[in-house]
């Protein structure tokens, strides 16, 4: 789903019981991860603000230069910004047929989570 699909969807007043964001990794370098901060930030405020309240939003990003905790701390701004509360229900990365190489940081480059979301009150 797109920042501005979702957008169009929010002017709807569409909710969902489980939101799925699995954009492309926005970027493919260091020099551009301010932008790809931007970028996750918005797709994930977006993404939350369509999910109903005790639904789910399912969140990824492929890029290894958005480490965990960069990953981490953008959602936690983009649910700020869509007034919600996170319960995180799972934390994954890649899977054993794509095996994180320590001398390799490349090699870690999935990021996915799971949470529930709740209204803020």
């Amino acid at each position: 789903m797109s920042s501005s699909y979702c957008r169009k969807l929010e002017a709807q007043g569409e909710k969902y019981d489980v939101v799925i964001l699995d954009p492309p990794a926005f970027t493919k370098s260091r020099n551009s991860i301010k932008n790809a901060v931007k970028g996750y930030r918005e797709i994930n405020l977006r993404g939350l603000k369509l999910v109903k309240d005790g639904g789910f939003l399912v969140t990824c990003s492929c890029s290894h230069f958005m480490d965990p905790e960069l990953f981490a701390k953008t959602i936690r701004e983009a649910s700020h910004g869509a007034h919600k509360r996170l319960r995180q229900v799972e934390f994954k990365t890649q899977g054993p047929d794509h095996p994180i190489l320590w001398a390799a940081d490349e090699s870690y480059y999935l990021k996915f989570y799971i949470f529930q979301v709740v209204d803020e009150r």
